[in-house]
């Protein structure tokens, strides 16, 4: 079954009760769209390990793969749906799953309305579908807007005008995603030899990932390799030195900050840790994600320190060229 189901019937006013797929919208007479909702469940550790582009909510960024769990996707039908907002701003409704879906006694209180949802961007990646075959796959991501507590149904279409309408605009560059495998003519191919290293990344947990990259470190023969504690570190979560392999460079002290993400880092992540620096030292981010165009003319805008900014490719590309070794990704039992 499609992940969007469409009721073009404009008298749906008792919408938030329609809860049995992940996907509902409806549609006034025209076939414009007057609301749509998204249903999502938070993956569990085994769940996560299993399939790491799981919808996940990032911060105050929500992220998922479009409709359809197999094949190649299109940005067209139910996941165009979704860009439509940015030219004609509609609600957008997100509900948490918090019961099992197994329980037949609990009906639509399984649901939690989590907020109304911005759409920012998406993109195409390669992944492994449900059949384990390769595809293009579209990635979503939405600004959650949790402040937003309750939502009358008549009067939702004016509440999102008005807070779209007040939210900061971002620019194209920064909605942009750029995939620097792709854009060099990487083959999809090449691209295949670095998924399954990425995929392995991105089913750490966040905390684990900034060891797992005190790991590569290590290996890659950087010294003084230091994981910061958690939340006092005014952004830094990882130190290094280069090591006696870049002997000229030695002293340098390398600020890191890693980021296991599904979702694009954006300019505003690389000025915040430029503003995190020590006087004197380099700045690095690394993800599991993409960075924004904005995000890269940003890292290394003329007169300001650079900062080197290291996508999941990337890094998975390092990773097989260096045959640097990954701790085995803990599956749990959940």
């Amino acid at each position: 079954t499609d992940r969007l189901c469409e009721r073009p019937r404009p008298s749906c006013a008792n919408f938030p009760k329609i809860s049995r797929t992940e996907w509902t919208a409806t549609t006034d007479a025209d076939g414009n769209v007057e609301r749509l909702a998204i249903f999502t469940a938070l993956p569990t550790a085994r769940q996560l390990a299993e399939n790491p582009y799981h919808d996940r909510i990032e911060g105050d960024v929500f992220v998922f793969t479009g409709a359809g769990r197999s094949g190649d996707q299109s940005v067209t039908g139910p996941n165009a749906r979704i860009r439509e907002q940015r030219a004609k701003p509609f609600p957008i409704y997100g509900f948490l799953q918090i019961v099992s879906r197994r329980d037949p006694t609990i009906g639509s209180r399984r649901w939690r309305f989590i907020g109304l949802l911005e759409y920012l961007r998406c993109f195409r990646e390669r992944q492994l579908d449900a059949l384990g075959e390769w595809r293009n796959a579209w990635a979503f991501e939405l600004r959650l807007l949790g402040e937003i507590e309750l939502v009358k149904i008549d009067e939702d279409l004016a509440l999102a005008n008005e807070v779209l309408g007040r939210l900061p605009t971002s620019s194209e560059d920064d909605l942009e995603v750029v995939n620097p495998a792709e854009e060099s003519g990487s083959t999809p191919i090449v691209l295949e030899e670095l998924e399954p290293i990425r995929r392995q990344l991105l089913a750490y947990e966040p905390r684990e990932f900034e060891f797992v990259i005190q790991n590569l470190l290590q290996q890659s023969g950087f010294s003084n390799v230091e994981v910061t504690k958690f939340s006092k570190d005014g952004g830094i979560d990882v130190n290094a030195k280069p090591g006696l392999r870049s002997w000229p460079m030695r002293q340098v002290l390398l600020q890191l900050q890693a980021k296991r993400w599904l979702h694009t880092v954006g300019r505003k992540e690389i000025a915040e840790l430029r503003g995190s620096l020590k006087p004197h030292t380099a700045g690095c981010i690394v993800t599991t994600s993409h960075f924004s165009r904005a995000a890269l003319a940003e890292a290394v805008e003329p007169g300001k320190v650079p900062i080197a900014a290291i996508d999941g490719y990337e890094l998975a590309s390092i990773i097989k060229q260096l045959k640097l070794e990954l701790p085995k990704v803990p599956t749990g039992t959940a």
